[in-house]
């Protein structure tokens, strides 16, 4: 990008980076770290960054995608229409905004010309379901919004959605799934009762619920579905109307309230926000839509949110309880994080007893301490916060908070660097860091451990059986036996899981090895680039951030990672293991010079009949390509099937090569 400073270039990186992150904890790892508005302000900044340099504005954007990628482990299915995201607003003034966009859009001076619908935003996960003949055909994630995951055989369970319609049509619904109030805390019940961690909210475990492949216990959870928008031939034209039409045919459908003018919207909104705590389900605010569909289509979409509609999210819920201590946890990095631990208080439907503090700066800046009367909240009703004391609660008896200057796990010294807010230990033996980074190894993720769960990982590492990561390799079946609540099933499953965790991708073993500032996707363009340890190990910091996804901070990680003396022992261990011996590519390469694409760079885009996006990266890169997301210079071919957007004109700009759906079946057909 030569027109851009390079700061300016290394903040997008950086930016990109970090959002491609959340978005991976958010949408496939359903534990997200940060609240909405956070979020959201991340992506702001990197959409200011572009419209300052448009050159970064490439279509691979996060401010150009939905958030949510693809699970591999489930089939892709390409949706008929984009699923796109509404666009957020949290305050009053904003959303008066959002009313004189579409005023002036509409070219309407009167604002009560108009009318709206407000519906509840249930906090769940989007699905589109395809209906064929009245019957339910298919049911998709919305992935990144052009191809999902299918999730059919998982939908079938949920408990208000008919798997045959009133009447035989063929329509294409758009719902969000969700777990109901009670469902969730009689599930949380039966886990606390068997001794099992509860689970975080109603939205991550319906998030979790749709990537589990025993489709038995995805209905065992009890899942529902909220339908918000239908699509097919010969529906009213109004949205309202269709929702009615939608719950004649049996679909689930929750109240939706007709407005005229902005006044009686912002009313309907303001009475959803006073009742939804006794709503049977989660929601964080209200969404605004144009009524009429014709008009919808007049004001058209951005490449992620459509123009005519907003979701207004409500202020976080606050309830007041005792902070009873100030607790550090130490992380697999080592970052020692202190946490609240609180006098449980029921917040937003479920029992609040922690909540993060994330810095000792935190605690400074509202000067904490153990016995004070707190407000906590919700940050996106998702992670609970501390936002303020009540100081006339005080009597005297609460002390400030000191930071002590030694692990709290381990004992030996913390460091406190003055260019980091986080305060670190840096034993590499330190118990509690090896925990998390077992935890971590194990993950779905990384290795995807069946059964190398949180509990397993603390009686491990208690037991002295692990003390490096490489000691998950030595285990051995009458040792595992040996321990409380393992049998010799159980043992043999959980070694045969470790087994398989010898033959995973670089890809994921290298994400495994928990690389700060390294997530799943980082982890994919630096495996792609060093396809072994010893490369990677030799890399330069100038040599890294020619990648996309690595910017100087991610660059610094990775060089501080693979000079740490620790963890070369570390690496070393695994290595004799044969843990780095079976590593095999996403998709095996043929020899050098070999293959229809060898040596060439290739981009796919648009949708293709006969063969999905995955299976045709693979067979490119079995011809010796390597597949990129992004049209740039470097890109020597791109494939351009049905609806292939602005991938084709930038490489029809840049002169590149472009084989459509039949010359690509063609040369397929004629490859070895």
């Amino acid at each position: 990008m030569p027109k851009v400073p390079a700061r300016a270039a290394a903040r997008w990186r950086d930016l990109v980076a970090e959002i491609r992150r959340h978005d991976a904890l958010y949408y496939q790892a359903a534990a997200p770290v940060i609240a909405d508005q956070a979020y959201d302000a991340l992506l702001a900044e990197l959409a200011a960054l572009e419209a300052a340099h448009p050159d970064l504005a490439v279509p691979e954007s996060p401010t150009q995608r939905v958030g949510e990628g693809r699970d591999e482990a489930f089939p892709p299915h390409l949706h008929a229409l984009p699923m796109l995201s509404l666009a957020n607003t949290y305050s009053r003034d904003e959303l008066d905004d959002f009313f004189k966009r579409t005023l002036k859009a509409l070219d309407e001076e009167d604002d009560t010309s108009l009318e709206w619908s407000v519906e509840p935003k249930v906090d769940g996960v989007a699905l589109s379901l395809e209906y064929a003949a009245g019957r339910l055909a298919r049911a998709a994630t919305r992935g990144d919004g052009r191809e999902g995951d299918l999730v059919t055989a998982n939908v079938y369970g949920f408990l208000n959605l008919p798997a045959r319609l009133q009447e035989p049509l063929d329509l294409t619904v758009r719902g969000e799934a969700y777990l109901d109030r009670e469902r969730f805390r009689a599930l949380n019940a039966a886990r606390e009762a068997a001794g099992e961690e509860p689970f975080a909210n109603p939205r991550n475990l319906a998030a979790g619920s749709l990537k589990l492949h025993d489709s038995r216990e995805v209905a065992r959870r009890g899942l529902s579905l909220a339908v918000y928008a239908l699509h097919g031939e010969g529906l009213p034209g109004r949205h309202t109307e269709r929702l009615a039409w939608a719950a004649a045919l049996g679909l689930p459908v929750l109240p939706v309230r007709a407005c005229r003018g902005e006044a009686a919207v912002l009313a309907a909104v303001a009475a959803l926000d006073a009742e939804r705590g006794a709503l049977p389900y989660e929601t964080d605010g209200a969404v605004v839509k144009l009524d009429s569909l014709a008009l919808q289509e007049r004001l058209g979409a951005t490449a992620k949110s459509p123009r005519w509609g907003i979701a207004y999210k409500f202020a976080a819920e606050r309830a007041a309880t005792r902070l009873l201590a100030i607790r550090l946890q130490v992380g697999r990095t080592g970052a020692v994080t202190p946490v609240a631990e609180l006098e449980p208080v029921l917040l937003a439907g479920t029992t609040v007893s922690r909540a993060t503090l994330h810095n000792r700066e935190e605690i400074r800046r509202r000067d904490l301490r153990a016995g004070d009367r707190v407000w906590v909240e919700k940050g996106g009703e998702i992670i609970p916060k501390i936002v303020g004391v009540v100081e006339a609660a005080r009597d005297g008896s609460q002390r400030p908070f000191v930071f002590p200057d030694e692990c709290p796990a381990c004992g030996a010294p913390l460091s406190f660097a003055e260019e980091e807010v986080a305060v670190r230990c840096e034993n590499p033996a330190c118990p509690a860091q090896l925990r998390r980074r077992l935890e971590h190894f194990a993950s779905r993720g990384a290795l995807d451990i069946e059964g190398l769960g949180r509990q397993w990982v603390e009686i491990l590492v208690e037991r002295g059986l692990v003390r490096r990561l490489a000691d998950l390799f030595a285990l051995r079946a009458e040792q595992l036996t040996a321990l409380e609540r393992m049998g010799e099933k159980s043992a043999a499953n959980l070694l045969a899981a470790i087994a398989r965790a010898r033959t995973r991708s670089w890809r994921r073993k290298l994400y495994a090895l928990g690389i700060r500032h390294v997530g799943a996707e980082t982890a994919r363009t630096l495996a792609a680039h060093y396809p072994d340890l010893a490369r990677l190990r030799a890399a330069t910091p100038e040599a890294l951030q020619e990648l996309a996804d690595v910017g100087p901070i991610v660059a610094a990680a990775v060089v501080d990672f693979c000079g740490r003396e620790s963890v070369a022992r570390e690496l070393d261990a695994l290595a004799a293991a044969g843990f780095f011996a079976h590593s095999e590519p996403e998709t095996a390469a043929p020899a050098a010079g070999a293959g229809r694409l060898a040596g060439r760079t290739v981009v796919i885009t648009g949708g293709f009949v006969d063969a999905s996006r995955a299976e045709l990266k693979a067979w490119c890169e079995a011809q010796g390509a390597k597949v990129t997301d992004s049209v740039s210079a470097r890109t020597q071919l791109l494939l351009a099937g049905e609806k292939p957007g602005s991938k084709l004109a930038r490489a029809q700009a840049l002169g590149i090569e472009i084989w459509d759906a039949a010359r690509l079946a063609r040369e397929r057909r004629e490859a070895p």
